[in-house]
């Protein structure tokens, strides 16, 4: 579809829980750091509970140098910061991200808790959900909702904390600003000559939050990218990560492992008892 002179699309949701406010929230929020050097994101044209129209991101085809702008680019979105692990993108008020039956928790300023780091507030509102969710459908037997358990017991007394990117850390924030769903389905490569061609790439469907920046850095290389290599030597480069990132990527792919046992069922079950058994 067209509106005014420049192309649109149009997402639409009639689920009863959905919310594309939010995700248009995040969606401006990420995009407030394209100022600054970060990733070029859709923009929002308009917003309803079920309804998001965006500005279309012409797509070209992946390169290696597109995959430096971008994960330069996302080191300086992770750098815009946010206030609190778990903090909501401003101008929303929603519980959380709704995808089917599924809900991701945002933590409303209410609850949240300056002086708790990344796996407290990872492992209560992230985590345990999913862990009781699977439990309850039967996906786990009892010992292995305790192994989950462990796991999340673990990151809650901090086991897995560690510093953000240097450029975040130099900006004084609490925690990285996210896209909280990074994999490369919503990484778009920019074609040559669009708006999006600057930082390689344009980021679409987030599920924005404060979080920690190896999150999303984990999420790229759990279902693969492209030039993912080249994408993480250049984010490296423009903000260097915290010593002993590598051994921390499985940890940080548990909540969207557990995330796919919620939504798909046994498929995801063996990968996420076998990130567990790594971190119990």
């Amino acid at each position: 579809m067209r509106e005014g002179s420049f192309a649109t699309y149009e997402k639409t949701d009639r689920s009863p829980r959905a919310d594309l406010a939010g995700e248009a929230a995040g969606l401006r929020w990420l995009g407030a750091a394209e100022k600054d050097g970060g990733l070029s994101c859709a923009r929002v044209v308009s917003a309803s509970t079920h309804r998001l129209v965006e500005e279309r991101v012409f797509q070209g085809v992946p390169t290696r140098e597109k995959a430096r702008r971008a994960g330069a680019a996302l080191a300086r979105t992770h750098a815009a910061g946010a206030a609190w692990y778990g903090c909501p993108p401003p101008g929303w008020d929603g519980a959380g991200y709704a995808i089917g039956r599924s809900l991701t928790p945002v933590v409303p300023a209410s609850a949240q808790d300056g002086a708790r780091g990344w796996g407290a507030a990872c492992a209560e509102w992230r985590v345990m959900p999913h862990v009781r969710a699977v439990r309850d459908d039967g996906l786990v037997d009892a010992g292995e909702a305790r192994l989950l358990t462990r796991v999340a017991d673990r990151m809650a007394a901090g086991d897995f904390d560690s510093p953000e990117p240097a450029l975040v850390r130099a900006g004084g924030h609490a925690c990285a600003r996210i896209h909280g769903d990074l994999w490369a389905g919503n990484l778009l490569w920019a074609q040559d000559g669009t708006r999006a061609a600057a930082t390689g790439a344009a980021l679409i469907d987030p599920m924005a939050s404060g979080g920690h920046a190896e999150t999303d850095l984990a999420m790229l290389q759990l279902f693969g990218c492209a030039y993912l290599h080249d994408l993480l030597a250049a984010y490296d480069e423009a903000s260097p990560l915290a010593d002993g990132w590598r051994e921390r990527v499985a940890i940080h792919q548990l909540v969207p492992v557990l995330l796919h046992c919620v939504l798909f069922g046994a498929d995801y079950v063996g990968l996420a008892l076998s990130i567990a058994r790594r971190y119990a």
